[in-house]
């Protein structure tokens, strides 16, 4: 950073990314300003300016400020965290410290000393506060500590499972020869093996994943599974909608003895949402009718399919929602790339998955790439093919946003 750069951050005041103290600050509050940081999108804490943006400078010498900076970090954060120190000349006598903060620091969260406990901080815009328990294990998420679709669903035992769909999946998808009787040991333990079941208080569970792959009443007990889908007249949101659907249930179909499907999943009902409410034109080639969509549809499916498998299933309340406006299409999941995912990596074919249990089931459907590359395989080739156009990708704090141009 040079004196340009820090001038524009200090002239945009304190955000998410940026922290003003003086250096007379204790050292627990500053390592809890760095560990919020670490646990957002990384940033700078300024020493040597007042809220405000007044600007006092350091009063510790160079090289004192320097090792006190370092010692408040080894001894208040956990895990271990090296910040990069600089400073600045802001005036003749006076110097302002720079603690720069990584992007996508990988052994999230990151917690401060708080007497004889370890506390994980969050930001939230200026603030640095204590995380919520749903806030904390989503950062668990994201470093890869925790799979969330592991958890036992409240409330939901076996029986809430779809044996149906069960016994579609174990015979018409992986064509296993003998499939054990639903409500067997040898039933339960299968379930189990394959994480859509596992141990809980009285019994055992239906999984997370489980129960969105195959629940009878997803909706029930997992609100935020489904997909809000709205089509709108124009190009901006409107309460006059054309169509406004909650596709709840199942992630899979239900097959028939005939091969066919006789119950569609969400998968396929969002793409038919999609479907109904887009149109096809008409044109010659060669003298032979051929028929176009406004999107293509492979790009369309990866999307809605992506978008169920990679959201953040923590995230209460908001389901993944699928827009369709006169000139566009979108997709809103709920929650950040998880840890070192970016947009750019996305886009050049990095693999990731938040929920891989999910991912690999889909997978065995055909609904996933094999490869694991579909937004670089698919989405963006097929819309480059269909009408020139670049997929946009926008990640914000809470959620990622697909955007397809008609």
């Amino acid at each position: 950073m040079n004196r340009t750069d820090l001038l524009e951050i200090i002239a945009g005041g304190e955000n998410s990314h940026v922290e003003f103290k003086r250096d007379s600050v204790q050292p627990s509050k500053l390592a809890a300003e760095m560990a919020a940081l670490l646990n957002l999108e990384g940033g700078y804490v300024l020493l040597g300016i007042d809220d405000d943006g007044t600007v006092p400078g350091l009063t510790r010498d160079p090289s004192e400020a320097e090792r006190w900076v370092m010692q408040a970090a080894k001894d208040n954060l956990q895990p271990a965290a090296i910040p990069v120190w600089q400073e600045i000349e802001w005036a003749p006598g006076s110097r302002i410290g720079v603690i720069a903060l990584p992007m996508n620091a990988p052994d999230k969260p990151y917690k401060v000393r708080q007497g004889s406990a370890w506390v994980t901080k969050v930001r939230a815009g200026t603030t640095t506060r204590d995380a919520s328990r749903e806030e904390e294990q989503r950062l668990y998420q994201q470093a890869g500590g925790l799979r969330y679709g592991l958890k036992p669903v409240t409330g939901a035992r076996l029986v809430d499972l779809d044996h149906r769909r069960l016994r579609d999946y174990f015979g018409r998808i992986r064509g296993d020869a003998d499939c054990p009787d639903p409500g067997s040991v040898e039933w339960e333990q299968l379930l189990r093996n394959l994480e859509f079941a596992t141990a809980a208080t009285g019994g055992t569970a239906a999984t997370i994943d489980g129960m969105l792959l195959f629940g009878s009443n997803v909706g029930r007990f997992l609100p935020q599974s489904g997909i809000r889908a709205v089509c709108y007249e124009g190009s901006e949101q409107d309460y006059a909608a054309r169509a406004d659907e909650d596709i709840k249930g199942s992630l899979v179909p239900l097959g028939a003895s005939d091969g066919s499907i006789s119950e569609t999943g969400v998968v396929d009902r969002a793409v038919d949402f999609v479907h109904r409410y887009t149109s096809v034109s008409a044109h010659l080639e060669g003298g032979r009718r051929v028929d176009r969509r406004d999107y293509p549809a492979e790009a369309v499916r990866e999307v809605v399919v992506n978008s169920l498998v990679h959201r953040d299933y923590s995230i209460e309340g908001t389901d993944v929602m699928l827009s369709i406006f006169s000139d566009r299409l979108e997709i809103q999941s709920p929650g950040r790339l998880p840890n070192t995912v970016t947009v750019a990596g996305m886009r050049s074919g990095v693999r990731y998955s938040r929920n891989q249990t999910l991912a690999n089931v889909l997978r065995d459907y055909g609904y996933v790439d094999a490869r694991g590359m579909g937004i670089r395989n698919k989405v963006i080739p097929s819309m480059a093919a269909h009408n020139g156009t670049e997929p946009e990708f926008i990640e914000d704090d809470y959620r990622l946003t697909v955007r397809l141009w008609k």
